[in-house]
């Protein structure tokens, strides 16, 4: 995987950003839900508790452990993309004794959990960090600078055309 290639997989990481129906105000008595853990809300009036989608398929998978994706988005209503994303993101793994497992987006090897292998996850790391240092030595992190080049002082930014 090239360089590039690996900077669009990084912003992509970075704007999808996925809330799983986090509850924000009671169903019962419209108060505000306050986030305890693990998926778990509790309302600051009532103390009704209400859970997000990860809370649901967690729940779900501890009294129901091994059961497959579409098993799990059946019984809670979660879809089976969101519990994907759960198990890129690391939230979830794929049991021991599972048949399926995920692919190491890179070099394809098997995984249980997240979205690269601890190898391809250790040069992916190394490479960010190597294009951080880079930008950061040539001054030119993202575009931006706070040093200004020298004999532009005083000089005006923009010119008027007429």
């Amino acid at each position: 995987m090239s360089r590039e290639e690996r900077i669009q997989m990084l912003k992509k990481e970075f704007t999808e950003v996925n809330t799983y129906n986090m509850p924000v105000y009671c169903s019962e008595c419209g108060g505000v839900m306050i986030f305890k853990g693990v998926g778990e809300y509790r309302c600051e009036k009532c103390g009704f508790i209400a859970y997000d989608d990860y809370g649901k398929v967690r729940n779900y998978l501890e009294e129901h452990p091994g059961a497959n994706t579409a098993e799990t988005s059946r019984a809670v209503g979660v879809t089976q993309k969101s519990i994907r994303d759960m198990l890129k993101e690391g939230k979830l793994e794929v049991s021991q004794n599972s048949a399926i497992f995920l692919k190491c987006e890179i070099c394809g090897t098997k995984i249980r959990s997240g979205r690269y292998c601890p190898k391809c996850e250790l040069n992916y790391h190394h490479d960010l960090e190597e294009m951080a240092r880079k930008s950061r030595h040539h001054g030119d992190t993202f575009g931006y600078s706070t040093e200004r080049k020298k004999g532009e002082e005083g000089a005006k930014r923009f010119t008027r055309v007429e």
